[in-house]
């Protein structure tokens, strides 16, 4: 029993880290009315950013995503913002003070969230262009956005 209890402590941390495990497949409904699948963008880099509208530090990095994204969408680099409120109202009120350019999805029943093991707002996924998870950020504080650029940089040239 001791020795099957020493196993699931070891194993348990790394069932709870995806670095390096392929990326959860997944379809959501997006702002405009259609659906945007993780696979569409299989070749790509992808940023998938969990926010919601009532979390500060989401609304501080958005506008810093929306820069990253224009800067390095033309090299094959891809930011999903995925809003994981049930209701999709205030998002979108909030998103008509404060525009992006990138798709905007709805995780409405929190079903992606979950697939991504996300505890807290916001929460950041980057995946390489094989489809494996990279980088796994969670919260978000000044200078965060230099450590995804970090991250984009080195996979856009893989």
């Amino acid at each position: 029993m001791l020795a099957l209890l020493a196993a699931l402590s070891v194993a348990l941390p790394a069932l709870a880290d995806p670095t390096g495990q392929p990326a959860p497949q997944f379809t959501l409904g997006a702002r405009g009315g259609h659906d945007v699948s993780l696979a569409q963008y299989k070749g790509d880099v992808v940023m998938l950013n969990f926010w919601a509208s009532w979390c500060g530090p989401c609304r501080q990095e958005m506008p810093l995503l929306e820069n990253i994204y224009e800067k390095y969408s033309k090299l094959g680099f891809v930011l999903l913002g995925v809003n994981v409120e049930p209701d999709s109202n205030a998002a979108n009120d909030w998103l008509k003070a404060t525009p992006v350019s990138f798709p905007i999805l709805y995780d409405k029943e929190s079903k992606v969230s979950r697939l991504y093991d996300v505890e807290g707002m916001p929460s950041t996924v980057i995946i390489d262009r094989a489809g494996r998870v990279r980088v796994l950020h969670r919260g978000y504080k000044p200078g965060d956005e230099n450590e995804y650029l970090d991250s984009i940089r080195a996979l856009v040239r893989e």
